[in-house]
């Protein structure tokens, strides 16, 4: 496989990554961005631990939605994170139902 067959197949990979993304977004409540994985879920639990220099962050999350594009199962019942870098959560707007006529 050549250097360009490669670049073509990431590209790829990326754009049905985001189209899946764009296709579940709504199913979520919450959007958690760690120094590594950005997610999506509808439960989650971040606690700040430690004192001091010591501290870290412990993050858990149900029901998510993780973006990697290198996993085959992008859907996780449960993640945990400790970490000492910074996590953002966000909540998403409320969903907007539409009701059929």
């Amino acid at each position: 496989m050549s250097a360009e067959d490669l670049e073509k197949f990431e590209t790829e990979q990326e754009l049905a990554l985001y189209r899946e993304y764009r296709d579940v977004v709504s199913l979520f409540s919450h959007v958690v961005e760690t120094e590594r994985r950005f997610y999506l879920c509808n439960d989650v639990d971040l606690q700040v631990r430690g004192e001091g220099a010591g501290v870290y962050f412990d993050l858990r999350m149900n029901d998510a939605w993780v973006w990697d594009v290198y996993r085959t199962a992008r859907f996780v019942k449960n993640v945990r994170v400790i970490t000492f870098k910074d996590v953002n959560v966000e909540e998403l707007p409320p969903r907007e139902i539409e009701l059929p006529e």
